[in-house]
């Protein structure tokens, strides 16, 4: 939906984050020249060191996904979860552990963590923990956007089926699995640590140290002699309006909340008060009240985490789905259902491919459709009742939003009654059990309904 030059744009400025988040690695790693050695012997330097080079590495690969070829392959694959793991658990988490061994005995005025070698057992295990944890699931993410885009020799998609790569990618979740175990077993200890320390403090009150910081000298808002001879260039490259906005915390923080307000504002206000700004397709209707208490049964069980509603403008998309999704198929989605990874097939094309009956006995147990399937079991959703007095008011509640349900407006219970009972009816003429009334029968119409609109519009093209 954005243009060409736009998105180009937004790639070229998280490019250039490279150069402050690799400034900051380097400066970290290059503080400890010439004391290397005291690494070797001290484990919370081991935490900072670790945590610093995977910084690097995050920070890196953040800016390396916004390239357009890059995230081509690694979009919706595990190689994101790859990276989003490796800056929260490498980088964050040994940063944590190491603040909170530095912390503790200070804290608490022991003198030392109550158990060395448990500290260094918790890194090692954390270290070795964290790289299974992140390979494993780099080389699931490459394989999985690889073996998706797969040609054969006569043009068709090497692997048609989706579950393919699921099955491919299962030795590389069990790594994952022995990786993620080894981490947590090295926060255990961690806790452990922590609690065993805290306990060797002394008795009675803890003495308050006294630490005193030294004068300031120099702020840039008083005559500084170490500045008498500088030229305004110097004084600009110096940072000296900068020492002159920090001494000038209110005020700063003033300015700074009305730019970025504005700054939003300039954003978010065209969207809402220029109507041409939001595309619209003749033939995309609002859900049903049916299909919409469906959706959100849809989104309470979680089911974006691992199905996608996107098919992008690729081929190797649209060879697999169908036509490529359109913005103003979305109008209606509060929020959307993009998602951000595919442990399952897109659904947004989904609409009318299978029988009532097939998913019926998908969600009852999908293993009886795809047999290699990982999906889990939904079975309650054939005995839960559909709570009908409730559809009112989420239509009600759509209809501030500005969503046109016209003749549906006050008869949202009634319309989702009727709809119900004719897909129940169907499921029976199809050898099915008797479903009226049910949540699968409200999230099969909204299953049923995805990405037929727009064929909608092929069909009256022709």
């Amino acid at each position: 939906a954005l243009p060409e030059w736009a998105s180009t744009l937004g790639m070229l400025f998280s490019l250039m984050l490279w150069m402050p988040s690799w400034g900051g690695m380097i400066n970290g790693l290059l503080t400890l020249r010439g004391r290397w050695d005291r690494v070797a012997a001290d484990p919370v330097l081991k935490f900072y060191v670790v945590a610093v080079t995977f910084y690097g590495m995050s920070t890196f690969e953040g800016p390396m996904l916004s390239i357009k070829s890059v995230n081509s392959l690694s979009h919706y694959t595990d190689w994101t979860i790859a990276h989003v793991h490796s800056g929260a658990l490498g980088w964050n988490g040994f940063m944590a552990f190491g603040m909170v061994y530095w912390l503790l005995p200070r804290l608490y005025q022991t003198g030392k963590v109550w158990s060395h070698k448990l500290m260094e057992l918790h890194f090692w295990l954390g270290t070795v923990g964290i790289l299974l944890y992140i390979v494993s699931i780099y080389s699931a993410g490459v394989t999985q956007g690889l073996m998706w885009r797969a040609f054969d020799a006569t043009g068709r998609l090497a692997y048609p089926d989706f579950v393919e790569t699921v099955m491919r990618l299962m030795p590389m979740y069990m790594v994952r699995a022995v990786g993620g175990l080894l981490y947590i077993t090295g926060a255990i200890l961690c806790a452990v640590n922590m609690v065993m320390t805290m306990k060797m403090a002394p008795a009675g009150q803890l003495q308050d140290p006294v630490a005193e910081a030294p004068a300031l000298t120099g702020d840039g808002s008083e005559h500084d002699p170490r500045r008498e001879n500088e030229s305004a260039w110097g004084w600009f490259t110096g940072m000296g309006w900068h020492r002159v906005w920090e001494r000038k915390g209110l005020v700063f923080t003033i300015f700074v909340a009305i730019s970025v307000i504005s700054a939003s504002l300039f954003e978010i206000l065209p969207t809402f008060l220029i109507k041409s700004n939001i595309p619209t397709i003749a033939s995309v209707k609002p859900y049903t009240p049916l299909e919409q208490y469906g959706r959100d049964i849809y989104v309470s069980e979680g089911c974006y985490n691992c199905h996608s509603q996107m098919v992008r403008p690729m081929r190797h998309e649209t060879e697999r789905y169908g036509e490529y999704s359109k913005p103003g198929e979305f109008i209606y989605d509060r929020p959307f259902q993009w998602g951000s990874r595919r442990i399952g097939p897109d659904l947004h094309r989904v609409g009318g491919k299978y029988p009532d009956m097939w998913h019926v006995s998908h969600m009852e147990d999908p293993r009886s459709t795809t047999p290699q399937s990982i999906m889990p079991r939904y079975p309650w959703l054939a005995k839960n009742d559909i709570d009908f007095a409730s559809i009112q008011p989420r239509i009600d509640a759509l209809l501030m939003l500005g969503v046109p349900y016209g003749d549906v407006v006050d008869s949202a219970e009634q319309n989702a009654r009727t709809q119900a009972e004719s897909i129940a009816r169907g499921i029976v003429d199809q050898g099915g059990p008797d479903l009226q009334g049910k949540d699968i029968v409200a999230l099969i119409a909204y299953l049923q309904r995805l990405g037929t609109d727009i064929k909608k519009m092929d069909a009256s093209a022709r």
